[in-house]
């Protein structure tokens, strides 16, 4: 080659070299410039603001769950553990303390071996502090040019980060913002997400996995693919080798041992306490919906990284729940064969009715179609995942078939109350929060049965009926417009000829005495007591009210129990204890009720009344508690059953605890197939014994298991001092018998003798008076 040629090829070749870094310059420029979208500034920089999920905490502090876009929340420097710092160091930067956002060193290396030699084991030219920027900032689409504008933008936005942050600062906020696996954002939700535990409390295992996570996240979550995850995690530890952050011994010793996950479920369906979260959702929106921020915002529950703080208590709560999926699994077997070959839930117009309702049925009946080609389009099967006791598991099934297969399933609710305080300790809106979304606990009012009638019996006793009233057991028909006899659920013929004491017929649960309670205390005096003790819901006016076919929310029916060992002051249940922002402020806090409150009863019948419930437990409908269950709590409570079986009932109540349970279906037309399976005794009073059982075996809460209720007055014990059976004497068979027809709240006719027994009582008294 000519000089001349040289000096062409040398002219071009500077030229070339020019222009590419000409073009260099300007495309520098016009991204330094936001041609290609807005950079950000140094005070945006300075303000960094990071979406965070607000916590739900229990009444220890403890996290039950979270509200968020993405699962994000903060921790501080001094949160970090050194090994947590020197896994990720070793993995994604090892130069980070020696560069300035860019590692020209790295950079200069992947070109030469990734571009120029085709080594791909040459890794990536990223740091941390760029890495920050793409997590604060994301990725755009910019065609054929992204990845150099990306790659631009990145490098501009991290020597901004490095000029306006220490490094401690800069490896803060990475992992603060850096995404995991299950759309989990930042390490203190990571840790607690997979390892149930803080950042501070992470081991070097687990801090090398975690960090093994980021270079993808998918591939290597340690929850679906563990042996992968464990693979990276050893390749995370030989790094931290190999730059000298811990020695070959503590490497092999640390991956001798599988990883061991602890995994935590934070969405809206799973996890612990979903109903009660989703209540507490709700409350809180509200209680910070007029506050607001700084900046004249509104507080946004899933952005702002709230703490709501609540009443729950996270073991008895699980107590509560494994409880619950113990008896009501047993129960719907119990259920299941009762009916045999009889199944309602089979039965083609209930199932039809149901399907009636669907959005899909809808739609098709909007187009025009007939109701057989709806009919037939539900009924085409395909795979599913549905609900059931003994696995959750794909099934060939028909929208239909579904429609039937959910229809079966008995629900429930359950609350454990501070009887002192009204704090919900433990809360199960029902048997599965994503296939049954309505709560039983707040949402749903059903007739409330038996549990009513200690409302008719404190009732009779604050308008002056004494304890040692005696009725008898017969049956009266009371006329209207529609005559109506209550009879007993299970009575022996012998029966008939005999009279029960106030506290005999209570702990028994007697249906046709406690109408005649009523009858002689009057309907509006015990609509007044029930009114008094915090029962907001209706109220019918009508004989039938004494066997508690009022409609109640199990949470309103455990309040207005409370009184019974709180001074005969009912409390208001409550969730949310305060809510406070991110920075520890407080926004919001629960205020105590007023404790001068006048008390809905007296002393001597709050103390007679749980006389009577201690019977209940003790020798009535609610004995199991002590026979089967093998309860030795101090404990009262009342059973319930409606009419036809449809709903169990039981309130137990303890000096510290009042709790109640209610099973039935959501569908009205489906029952128990017979007493025995479907009275409260049987189908609800096991979800609060197999609670107690539990909580008895925890040391934690033998404040509340070894409880004892104040020993009652002499007066109310004295007062009770009465046979609880007797026969009916031959003169009140003769002239003292109740008509078997009578008008409800028409007094009856005291008789030709009453003026005699007046007469002996009045002896009597003066006697003891004397």
């Amino acid at each position: 080659m000519g000089k001349s040629k040289k000096k062409q090829f040398l002219k071009l070749f500077l030229k070339i070299i020019g222009a590419c870094f000409l073009l260099g310059i300007l495309f520098f420029l016009s991204v330094y410039a936001g041609f290609w979208g807005k950079l950000p500034k140094v005070e945006e920089l300075k303000e960094l603001k990071q979406a965070q999920a607000s916590l739900v905490l229990d009444e220890n502090n403890e996290l039950i769950g979270k509200y968020f876009v993405f699962d994000r929340q903060s921790v501080k420097f001094e949160e970090l553990p050194q090994h947590l710092i020197d896994a990720l160091i070793a993995t994604e930067d090892v130069r980070f303390y020696e560069h300035s956002g860019l590692d020209t060193r790295s950079l200069g290396r992947v070109f030469f071996k990734s571009i120029l030699l085709g080594d791909d084991s040459s890794g990536g030219g990223s740091t941390i502090t760029t890495q920050l920027a793409k997590n604060l900032y994301g990725r755009d689409n910019y065609g054929i040019f992204s990845m150099p504008v990306i790659k631009m933008k990145e490098a501009i936005i991290a020597r901004r980060i490095e000029k306006i942050y220490s490094k401690e600062e800069i490896l803060t906020l990475y992992l603060n913002t850096v995404p995991f696996s299950d759309n989990t954002y930042g390490i203190e939700s990571a840790a607690q997400k997979f390892f149930n535990c803080s950042t501070t409390q992470l081991n070097l295992s687990q801090s090398a996995t975690l960090i093994g996570s980021l270079k993808a996240s998918h591939s290597y979550n340690p929850r679906l693919f563990p042996e992968r995850s464990q693979f990276r995690r050893d390749v995370v530890l030989q790094q931290m080798v190999k730059y000298k952050f811990i020695t070959e011994e503590k490497a092999r010793e640390v991956k001798e041992n599988k990883i061991a996950l602890s995994y935590q479920y934070f969405n809206a369906n799973d996890g612990l306490a979903p109903y009660f979260r989703e209540q507490v959702r709700k409350e809180a929106a509200l209680l910070v919906a007029d506050l607001k921020k700084e900046d004249g915002g509104t507080y946004d529950l899933y952005k702002d990284g709230l703490r709501v703080h609540t009443t729950l208590n996270r073991d008895m709560q699980e107590y509560a729940e494994a409880a619950m999926k113990e008896h009501m699994s047993r129960l719907q077997s119990q259920f299941e064969n009762a009916y045999g070959k009889r199944k309602p839930w089979k039965n083609n117009e209930i199932v039809l009715e149901s399907a009636r309702k669907l959005p899909e049925y809808k739609r098709l009946k909007k187009k025009g179609l007939e109701e057989k080609l709806i009919l037939d389009s539900l009924k085409l099967k395909k795979k599913m995942k549905v609900f059931d006791w003994k696995s959750e598991e794909l099934k060939n099934l028909s929208t239909l078939d579904s429609i039937s297969h959910y229809l079966k399933f008995l629900n429930t609710g359950f609350v454990a109350l501070d009887p002192h305080t009204g704090a919900v300790r433990a809360y199960v809106g029902g048997i599965d929060f994503q296939s049954y979304k309505y709560d039983h606990v707040i949402q749903s009012k059903r007739q409330v049965g038996s549990t009513f009638k200690p409302f008719v019996y404190t009732a009779a006793l604050e308008n002056g009926m004494d304890p040692c009233t005696y009725f008898s057991l017969k049956a009266i028909t009371y006329e209207g417009e529609e005559d109506w006899t209550p009879e007993n659920a299970t009575q022996k013929e012998e029966d008939i000829e005999v009279k029960y004491s106030l506290e005999k017929a209570l702990s028994n649960s007697i249906n046709t005495i406690a109408v005649k309670v009523m009858d002689e205390t009057g309907i509006d005096a015990v609509v007044d007591q029930a009114r008094k003790m915090g029962v907001k819901s209706k109220l019918p006016e009508v004989p039938s009210l004494a066997l508690g076919t009022a409609e109640m929310s199990l949470i309103e029916l455990a309040s207005a129990y409370t009184g019974y060992v709180n001074n005969g002051v009912s409390v208001q249940p409550y969730l949310v204890t305060k809510i406070e922002d991110k920075a520890g402020n407080v926004l919001w806090e629960h205020e105590a009720e007023n404790t001068t409150e006048e008390p809905a009863f007296s002393e001597n019948t709050r103390e007679t009344i749980i006389e009577m419930l201690k019977a209940t437990v003790d020798e009535g409908t609610a004995v199991r508690l002590r026979s089967r269950y093998g309860l030795k709590n101090d404990m009262a409570g009342k059973t319930g059953t409606t009419q036809n079986n449809k709903d169990g009932w039981f309130v137990g109540v303890t000096p510290k605890l009042v709790m109640a349970s209610w099973v039935g279906n959501d569908d009205h037309r489906i029952g128990f197939s017979n007493t025995g399976i479907g009275q409260g005794a049987n189908s609800a009073l096991p979800n609060v014994a197999l609670f107690l059982k539990k909580l008895n075996s925890d040391n934690e809460f033998q404040s509340i298991s070894n409880a004892k209720f104040q020993k009652s007055s002499e007066e109310v014990l004295a007062a009770l001092e009465c046979d609880p059976v007797r026969e009916e004497t031959f003169f009140e068979r003769l002239f003292g018998a109740e008509a078997p027809k009578k008008k409800f709240g028409e007094k009856k006719n005291k008789g030709f003798f009453s003026f005699l027994k007046k007469k002996n009582k009045e002896n009597e008294e003066e006697k003891e008076n004397d």
